[in-house]
């Protein structure tokens, strides 16, 4: 089996593909960013692929939902939550104090936004931590850092300069396994609702979410994006967390869809579970 992920080495990304598949029955491909994880999936080039969905401090990973939707076929089938440690990174005889500019990926960057500010240096945007890291390393710079975590300093010879400098010390991201393969019918934990209101009307997110509240599913997540259709229209993405019955989900989605709105389960799974290699 195929999985992917945001590489290169040293990635947070890979640190959760590595706890969250059995190495061994696994090949893992890396690639260069979100969207070409999830379009590897979506075109069938692997089998399976683990992509960021949302920090605690940067909330949503807007060009994770984007790239997930553009695949009709793809589902959601586990999520694995990594508790996500933020180290600044440099080149040797580096000194703290003048360090005038930090390179991460912009996930990163913005869950230290707090640091980066209080030390008043400029940051630059990467594709990932490691090719920060790495264009770091190769350019010998000391007046420069990059934040990442601690394997990626030992993978590199990178010296640590200052440990844990994320805003929040409970910090975690939520990663997604997704796949284009049909799971088996169990009793999952959750499911995710992705609802595209068939006109713009007042009032219309709030009568969506009176018909779950009628039907007692406890909605943990709610995010909107914009449909690309018109300026001001958006789709909703819903997470149900309180593991409801096929059954549930079906009345749901025919409720939903009787009023006029194009509904679309983009994944039924469970959490901190992995649905290969049980």
């Amino acid at each position: 089996m195929k999985v992917a992920y945001l590489g290169p080495e040293g990635t947070f990304s890979e640190e959760a593909a590595i706890q969250y598949f059995n190495k061994d029955q696994v090949e893992f491909c890396m690639y260069d960013s979100i969207p070409d994880v999830i379009e590897a999936v979506g075109e069938f080039r692997v089998d399976t692929a683990i992509v960021p969905l949302e920090n605690t401090i940067e909330g949503t990973i807007n060009m994770t939902i984007d790239s997930l939707i553009s695949f009709h076929k793809l589902q959601i089938i586990g999520e694995y939550t990594l508790a996500v440690s933020l180290h600044l990174l440099a080149n040797k005889d580096t000194i703290l104090s003048e360090v005038k500019e930090v390179w991460s990926i912009s996930p990163i960057l913005t869950q230290c936004r707090k640091y980066i500010r209080n030390r008043s240096i400029k940051s630059l945007q990467y594709d990932s931590s490691s090719s920060a890291a790495t264009a770091l390393e190769n350019s010998g710079r000391t007046d420069v850092a990059a934040i990442g975590s601690r394997t990626l300093a030992n993978l590199l010879n990178l010296n640590i300069i200052d440990q844990n400098i994320q805003d929040n010390m409970d910090n975690q991201t939520r990663f997604i396994i997704v796949s284009n393969h049909e799971m088996p019918e169990i009793d999952y934990k959750k499911t995710m609702f992705v609802i595209t209101p068939g006109q713009d009307q007042p009032g219309v997110l709030s009568s969506m979410l009176n018909i779950f509240t009628a039907l007692e599913i406890n909605l943990s997540w709610i995010e909107s994006r914009p449909t690309a259709r018109k300026f001001g229209v958006y789709r909703f993405f819903l997470e149900a967390n309180n593991n409801c019955s096929k059954g549930t989900i079906e009345k749901a989605v025919t409720i939903l869809e009787t009023l006029g709105h194009e509904v679309r389960i983009i994944g039924r799974y469970n959490v901190l579970e992995n649905n290969y290699n049980k």
